[in-house]
């Protein structure tokens, strides 16, 4: 029987506030550069960027006043991974709204970059709090303009 590459996932828990998107975009690179296209690793740097910082900003924190960003690899034979960024924090009351945003707003774009780069987002609620989660299908590693060195 021949198997293909095992599902891959990593946690990391940061804290609730500025310092916390910083710290989980760093390990995001430097578990994933290499592993993934460039270009996918470049979106998947900018929308979990925006999930923290969207979690500090309007979420409470979990327990420890942190917030928990897991990613996981799932291998597609012949494709690469499709991969699933999660931001689970305290929860806000309501869930995540995408609201219009104005040329001159200076908030309000940050579930539309979101819905802009994954091919799929959503909200799962549990006794814990609220994740806010992000999918990408497989980009095609194949071109090596893709690729990221590593």
């Amino acid at each position: 029987m021949i198997t293909g590459p095992a599902e891959r996932s990593w946690c990391v828990v940061v804290p609730h506030d500025a310092t916390g998107a910083r710290l989980a975009r760093h390990r995001l690179v430097a578990e994933l550069t290499g592993v993934v296209p460039l270009v996918l690793l470049t979106d998947l740097v900018a929308v979990l960027a925006e999930l923290v910082g969207n979690a500090v900003r309007h979420a409470d924190p979990l327990p420890g006043g942190v917030v928990r960003v897991a990613w996981r690899l799932r291998p597609v034979p012949g494709c690469g991974h499709v991969v699933q960024l999660r931001v689970t924090d305290g929860g806000a009351g309501g869930g995540p709204l995408m609201r219009p945003a104005t040329p001159d707003a200076v908030d309000g774009r940050g579930l539309h970059i979101i819905a802009g780069l994954a091919d799929r987002w959503g909200v799962d609620r549990d006794g814990l709090g609220q994740s806010v989660w992000a999918e990408f299908d497989p980009v095609d590693s194949s071109r090596p303009d893709l690729v990221a060195a590593g």
